[in-house]
């Protein structure tokens, strides 16, 4: 039976309910973390805690614990579930209150732990490379806001995520007029031109993705030379290696862009390095020396 966290509490999930005037399910008023779990040990957390406690300022939710307890909220979530292989979802919304966009600082946000087991891509997808599709409009993003933060309000990511999935895309990238590439819907895009791997730099159009963050430690680790700058469509079309990264699908290679194949139309080899690289970073948090 899975069990879920909510507001202190654990229960299973037939009965974990949040009311209906939370802001979360009224208005997508909140953050999350997507999170991964391989063996029973937790991918990266603290630094998923990191960017959620450094993103709640932002949006002027004040969660009340400390950093150390909400690590130790997810661990304890985790090992009531008993899944070795894991996707861990992480919310905190402004809370139950009444239905109207005002902020009222009284009330306590809403903090849920979900735990379900992982099911990875299809290892053709690594194998063989995946497709995806280009959108070339305004890319979304929070007014008011310096950087990209994972909000709950996540309709066009959705909408995005169906039109390329109906076309036969795993994915859609947003390439913004002013901005250039983005990010997919649910992941950062990456490059690969002349041994050179360039990837957008964060913004507010970008997020700072955990797995995006691990594949430059690689790069600098491994001295592959690498830039965070612009990428316009011409780039991402005319690199010799494109891959996407993101917690649950870690690094995965791109060999269509619409209709046009990549490279020599199968995965790239620093591609490949550095997904071998990636797996021997979570190998080594779950065996630490």
């Amino acid at each position: 039976m899975d069990i879920v966290y909510i507001n202190g509490l654990f229960t299973p999930l037939c009965n974990a309910k949040v009311s209906i005037q939370d802001r979360g399910f009224c208005y997508g008023d909140g953050l999350f973390e997507t999170l991964r779990a391989s063996k029973g040990k937790i991918f990266r957390l603290e630094e998923h805690v990191d960017r959620l406690f450094k993103s709640l300022p932002h949006i002027f939710i004040d969660l009340p614990m400390t950093r150390l307890e909400l690590v130790m909220v997810v661990q304890d979530t985790l090992a009531r579930n008993k899944y070795n292989e894991a996707i861990i979802r992480l919310t905190v919304t402004r809370g139950d209150t009444q239905s109207n966009i005002q902020v009222d600082s009284d009330i306590p946000p809403t903090l849920v732990v979900n735990i379900r087991a992982f099911t990875p891509l299809p290892k053709e997808a690594y194998k063989k490379g995946i497709k995806i599709k280009l959108f070339q409009e305004r890319a979304n993003l929070t007014s008011g806001l310096d950087k990209r933060l994972k909000s709950c309000n996540y309709l066009s990511n959705i909408l995005i995520k169906k039109l390329s999935n109906e076309k036969g895309f795993m994915d859609g990238i947003v390439v913004d007029p002013d901005f250039g590439v983005t990010e997919g819907t649910t992941s950062n895009v990456f490059i690969v031109r002349e041994g050179v791997l360039k990837t957008p730099p964060v913004s507010p159009y970008v997020l700072k993705g955990i797995t995006r963050q691990v594949v430059l430690e690689i790069a600098r680790e491994h001295k592959i030379p690498f830039l965070e700058e612009r990428i316009t469509v011409e780039d991402l079309l005319k690199a010799d290696e494109v891959f996407i990264t993101n917690t649950g699908i870690e690094i995965v290679p791109v060999t269509q862009i619409d209709s046009q194949t990549i490279g020599n139309k199968k995965p790239g080899i620093l591609t490949g390095f550095i997904h071998d690289e990636f797996l021997k970073c979570v190998e080594a948090e779950k065996n630490p020396c």
